[in-house]
């Protein structure tokens, strides 16, 4: 995957930076962990302005996040209950979690979505239930964009400064975000294997 992405950003830049990113929050086998830290060695190498390198990230990400609220706002909330009361092992939610869900958002939902959005695995998914609790499309772009630049900056930043060590780090990154996948994926199928509809 690392080969895939260096060469992507070598041949695009910034556009493939933002590309790559907006994909992060919508095919979640792209890990932001390597796309940002890349990025931020190739302009320590000065073919690329970190600052850019940040604002595109963060606004591919934006974009993707954005995608997601709009798919959860167009989701009608009792349908998703009937659709998981009948097929809730493959959410693994039931409807009584959909609920819990909503309910959180209502009491604490910038907060999830600040926080939500520098968290591996559940930045991608985050904005889902934003939109569907109703978050107002302000509130949820404010927090989103705070968490999605600190996260990037972060991300971009540590390649800057790890400059021509980023090579050697890259070269552990690569099995430990495979690993990752895979742990995401089994803990999945062990929700789906032990689901409880109540």
């Amino acid at each position: 995957m690392i080969s895939w992405i260096t060469g992507l950003i070598e041949r695009t830049g910034l556009i493939g930076i933002a590309l790559m990113m907006l994909l992060e929050n919508v095919i979640p086998p792209i890990p932001s962990e390597l796309v940002m830290p890349f990025a931020g060695f190739v302009a320590s190498r000065g073919e690329l302005n970190l600052a850019l390198v940040i604002a595109a990230g963060t606004v591919g990400s934006l974009i993707g996040a954005t995608a997601w609220y709009l798919v959860g706002r167009k989701i009608e909330l009792d349908a998703l209950k009937r659709w998981s009361a009948r097929h809730g092992r493959w959410l693994t939610m039931s409807p009584g979690d959909i609920d819990k869900s909503v309910e959180w958002f209502h009491l604490h939902g910038g907060k999830t979505i600040l926080l939500g959005r520098m968290v591996p695995g559940v930045r991608t998914l985050i904005s889902v239930p934003a939109g569907l609790a109703q978050m107002p499309f302000g509130t949820f772009i404010l927090y989103t964009t705070i968490g999605t630049a600190v996260w990037t900056t972060s991300l971009a930043t540590t390649g800057y400064f790890l400059a021509q060590n980023y090579v050697a780090v890259a070269s552990w990154l690569n099995p430990i975000s495979e690993f990752l996948i895979g742990a995401l994926v089994a803990i999945y199928l062990y929700r789906v294997i032990t689901f409880n509809r109540t």
